[in-house]
């Protein structure tokens, strides 16, 4: 029950019991009066009688004020100092035990809604800290190949020409390496500050569906790999997107499958349908697919399932938070799964418009 519903029939009750016992006391009163017509009116009201119904009615209310005031602290007060008291600990760097309420009210809603925002301030640090050690870690590693060919080439006069330029490209390429991740983390809160001023406009799905199953067709054959494609949408399916953005999801699942798979023989598999009131997309692969332990953590920021096979193939951990960004800002859900095909599979899904 909720706390309203209780404090209005805790007054209603205090109300109809009030007016009861003053009821019950002018019936006694008149009663008296009736029965002792020869006093007079002021003789009677300070009678001994009437002293003691006015002493029995004030100590009715004093305990129906203290039963109000326990209810008000143990409902009210306690659980709200107890809030208090936890706001003052709040520390995001470390996880702490979440608040517990069995109240199905107001105050047990504040409790889940305060356990909620703490677990988001804790989740938003550790991402913070997480960025901060990718970043570092990502920049380190060609930082201290650049530094160790620069002095291998100071160090060194005797080089000769055709080794000192392939030194030369070789920082160039780490160079470049580390300007694309500094442009990935760029561009990734650069998608967070534009969702709130992109525009949505509705499309088929099938439409999209097709022109991104030809797009794709081709680029894959030209590597000599293999996109197969189907889809049950209908001409009067819609969903409101902004394309660009969607299409980048597509660009970032079909990268990925091309990258990571470790397949000469690459198959990717798009299927589209639609089921209780969602548009449907799923990209699947033959390659090498994920670890179970991974599959959970691979839309988190900055994530990698080897650290190594993400230097060699210039990941920077942010293509499937990008993707999960992306979808869950057009109302979607997306996740990844064991595909029957052999490889990763993702699903994600676009609500049909109304």
């Amino acid at each position: 029950m909720k706390l309203k519903t209780k404090l209005t029939l805790l007054f209603l009750f205090i109300f109809l019991l009030t007016l009861l016992l003053i009821a019950a006391f002018f019936v006694f009163y008149i009663k008296s009066l009736s029965a002792d017509e020869g006093h007079v009116w002021l003789e009677n009201i300070f009678s001994p009688v009437h002293f003691q119904m006015l002493l029995l009615l004030s100590i009715l209310m004093g305990l129906l004020f203290v039963v109000l005031t326990v209810f008000f602290h143990f409902n009210i007060t306690k659980p709200i100092q107890a809030l208090n008291l936890r706001l003052k600990k709040v520390n995001i760097g470390n996880s702490r035990t979440p608040l517990h309420s069995r109240r199905k009210d107001e105050i047990g809603d504040l409790y889940n809604h305060f356990n909620e925002m703490e677990e988001r301030l804790y989740q938003a640090h550790r991402e913070q800290v997480d960025m901060i050690a990718a970043i570092a870690h990502d920049l380190k590693t060609p930082l201290t190949t650049i530094t160790g060919f620069v002095e291998l080439l100071s160090i060194q006069k005797d080089l000769t020409r055709m080794e000192t330029q392939d030194y030369y490209e070789l920082i160039m390429k780490k160079t470049k390496h580390m300007v694309e991740l500094i442009d990935s983390f760029s561009m990734y809160t650069k998608n967070e500050a534009m969702f709130e001023t992109i525009a949505m406009i509705p499309i088929a799905a099938h439409k999209l569906f097709d022109t991104i199953s030809s797009e794709y067709e081709t680029e894959l054959s030209s590597f000599d790999f293999r996109l197969t494609w189907k889809h049950t949408f209908n001409p009067n399916q819609l969903i409101s997107i902004n394309e660009h953005m969607i299409r980048r999801v597509f660009g970032n699942l079909f990268s990925n499958a091309v990258r990571y798979s470790n397949s000469n023989e690459l198959h990717v598999y798009l299927t589209g349908y639609v089921q209780e009131g969602y548009a449907y997309f799923l990209i699947e692969d033959n390659g090498v697919g994920v670890p179970n332990q991974d599959l959970s953590l691979l839309f988190r920021k900055f994530y990698t399932v080897d650290k190594s096979r993400q230097m060699s193939n210039g990941g920077s951990g942010l293509g499937l938070a990008s993707c999960k960004l992306i979808i869950e800002h057009h109302g979607g859900q997306i996740h990844a799964f064991h595909s029957n095909h052999g490889g990763l599979g993702i699903r994600f899904s676009l609500p049909l418009s109304v």
